[in-house]
């Protein structure tokens, strides 16, 4: 209720910098709530995401998709 009221109070402000971080907490206003009240974020998922895409990068792409998979699977499961 707190950060609805927040978010309430700084959309009526007069500022462009305001009302910008206004529009971004209530697009994300479940994902806030969901680190408060859990303490879960997605950073491990983003973490194997850069794994793989610096992987990817490493041998400047794939042609065989199923080798590739494969590769992945071998290093990091």
């Amino acid at each position: 209720m707190v950060l609805h009221c927040q978010v309430y109070s700084l959309s009526n402000t007069q500022f462009k910098s305001f009302n910008t971080v206004s529009r971004t907490i209530q697009q994300h206003y479940l994902t806030i709530l969901n680190y408060f009240e859990r303490r879960s974020t997605n950073a491990a998922a983003e973490s194997f995401n850069a794994k793989i895409k610096a992987f990817r990068s490493q041998f400047r792409g794939f042609k065989n998709v199923s080798f590739f998979l494969y590769r992945l699977s071998r290093i990091y499961a």
